[in-house]
């Protein structure tokens, strides 16, 4: 594994090559085209209004507005979209978060404007509905929207509340926006000094890198100093995420479900037991991960293991990745699913610039796919070489050749497809592509390395995510209760949590393992860190088909890619051919994880 700490000093945005920047003129060719789109999208909202009361005046009437008000809901998505876009590879720049307000500020409006849709839907009636479906060619693809619909009717409420609740979209997501500008922008972290007194820039998009470097004292150091950054904005953190999640449960409490979980799965028709099911498969097979800790502390030769060991290399060897060298290697891992896959993606990445790829000032943490059905389904990262970083490239376009397979097949109502399968396609990324490179080189150090890339990636999506999902449920049942949540409650919290799973096997500075929670923006998204642990799950099950020459089961993975949401997300992972709602993929997943350590193992005694 590459000891690869951050360069000594980043770029700025401007210093960052057209080549390897995200292919922003595609979405919009100046910004007086942007411009000119506001305005456009801004005019027909005053369009939506003739339209209100009439939905039930016939099919035709019905399937007018129906393609109107998807047509303007997109087209707001796409501005949002390049707003955030810009924001994330540049969280400094101002012009850049305002677009991204503006953005948020129209799709509330027009969120708010169209909302009468449902109320007015359901009281046509299931059985008018059903007729109009067959009578309008135009309608006969709602047939799974109008199922759903229904089902959610319970949870529906009056066209006025509705439009209430529609109109509070924006101002409820400047709760989370506030996070993402304090810790992106506003929060700075001191620099961290190697053993040989090298002084190393600490941010966003570098702790990545650092967290690997071979010099522990570079590792310890990048770790405090990145914690204390946390630490002194832990009042204001935890006071925001209080607030989002208190936003969260008034809304759930005016649509009337029982409980913050349950509301949250409603939406994708996931029973609560599969929740608590992988929570319950994991604290049970916590042992293998205690077993791994015992491992790396040996492999390392150390006395005692600290939470900023858990990426050090256990190699020297220098394994640096160029970008087009991750890409050739991802196109073959991804083989078996065919050329036409290999051959999207390739293209996609090395000629339509679907990738912002590498760290620069400002650049958010982590890395993430995103586009709508009229644009690429861009990824922004920080590509810095290592297996690692080639991986989370893998991981995001799972993501993107997801979307872009559902854009194609899918009408606009089912473009977008549930979280709950969204993480299977990017882990069955990483499943394959980890496979191919364990095939095709024997070299002990690499080895080494892709089982490391493969140990973090089930440390991040089957150790750290089911913890953050355990935190995430007594936060939301906590304030439920109408209990207070300071930042001490909340860091006691995830200090336990974490010191359960280190089962003893790690040295725990409670305060700077109990800030983690603060480091994940994914807790704005209620319920959704749940989900990577059930998403690498099913990916594992269906690559070690794929992998044992399954043709069939190839196949049938890319109809579930292309069937988006036009189904619900479990019977989606049926056709793939895993069933979701038994709690035996989960245990699959740690049996493959047992078998990693076992191989690691026997790698470095």
């Amino acid at each position: 594994m590459a000891d690869s700490p951050a360069p000594a000093t980043l770029p700025g945005r401007a210093e960052v090559a057209q080549a390897d920047r995200w292919n922003a003129e595609s979405v919009f060719a100046s910004l007086d085209a942007l411009e000119a789109e506001f305005k456009a999208v801004t005019a027909l909202l005053d369009d939506v209004a003739k339209h209100q009361g009439h939905l039930a005046d016939g099919p035709t009437a019905l399937a007018d507005w129906l393609e109107f008000s998807e047509g303007l809901l997109y087209r707001a998505v796409k501005l949002y979209f390049y707003g955030v876009m810009e924001q994330a590879c540049d969280s400094e720049d101002e012009a850049a978060g305002a677009l991204a307000g503006r953005g948020s500020s129209l799709l509330g409006r027009i969120l708010a404007a169209i909302s009468f849709t449902d109320p007015e839907m359901i009281a046509i009636g299931p059985d008018t509905l059903a007729r109009w479906l067959k009578d309008e060619s135009r309608l006969a693809q709602y047939a799974h929207y109008v199922d759903d619909l229904f089902r959610r009717q319970a949870h529906v409420r009056s066209a006025e509340v509705e439009e209430i609740l529609g109109g509070l979209a924006d101002p409820f997501q400047t709760i989370q926006n506030t996070g993402e500008v304090l810790v992106g922008a506003d929060m700075k972290f001191e620099p961290a000094i190697s053993a040989a007194g090298e002084k190393l820039p600490v941010a966003q998009s570098s702790i990545d890198a650092l967290k690997s470097s071979l010099d522990r004292e570079a590792r310890r150091a990048s770790f405090e100093s990145y914690t204390n950054g946390y630490l002194a904005m832990k009042n204001t953190l935890a006071s925001n995420l209080t607030a989002a999640i208190k936003v969260e449960i008034a809304q759930v409490r005016a649509r009337r479900y029982e409980s913050a979980l349950e509301a949250s799965l409603f939406a994708s028709n996931i029973p609560t037991a599969v929740f608590r099911n992988l929570i319950e498969t994991y604290r049970k097979n916590l042992p293998t991960w205690h077993r791994y800790w015992r491992v790396r502390r040996k492999a390392l030769g150390y006395k005692e293991l600290h939470p900023y060991d858990i990426w050090a290399p256990l190699t020297s060897e220098d394994q640096k990745i160029t970008f087009p060298q991750a890409m050739e290697w991802i196109g073959k891992g991804l083989a078996p699913l065919g050329s036409e896959y290999v051959d999207t993606m390739m293209k996609g990445v090395m000629e339509q610039r679907w990738v912002d790829r590498y760290p620069n000032q400002g650049k958010r943490q982590g890395a993430f796919s995103y586009g709508t059905p009229e644009t690429h389904p861009f990824i922004m990262m920080s590509f810095t070489g290592e297996i690692e970083s080639m991986s989370t490239l893998a991981h995001e376009l799972g993501h993107s050749m997801h979307s872009y397979l559902t854009w194609k097949n899918q009408p606009l109502v089912y473009s977008n497809y549930s979280l709950f399968v969204a993480e299977v396609a990017s882990n069955f990324n990483q499943a394959m592509v980890r496979a191919y490179l364990l095939d095709n080189n024997s070299d002990k150090n690499f080895q080494i390395g892709v089982l490391e890339e493969a140990m973090s990636n089930f440390h991040r999506y089957f150790f750290i995510m089911p913890t953050l999902a355990r935190f995430e449920l007594e936060m939301h049942e906590r304030i439920e209760r109408g209990e207070a949540t300071p930042a001490s409650a909340l860091n006691n919290l995830m200090a336990d949590l974490f010191e359960e799973g280190y089962g003893g096997e790690m040295v725990v500075d409670r305060d700077r393992v109990g800030i983690t929670w603060a480091t994940f923006g994914h807790l704005y998204a209620p319920f959704y860190v749940f989900q990577y642990a059930t998403g690498i799950s099913a990916a594992n099950a269906l690559a070690r088909r794929i992998l044992g020459g399954d043709q069939q089961a190839a196949r049938n993975y890319v109809e579930f890619l292309k069937a988006g949401g036009s189904v619900y997300p479990l019977d989606a992972l049926k056709i793939a051919g895993v069933d979701m709602a038994s709690p035996e993929p989960v245990n699959e997943a740690f049996a493959v994880l047992s078998g990693l350590v076992d191989r690691l193992e026997k790698l470095v005694s």
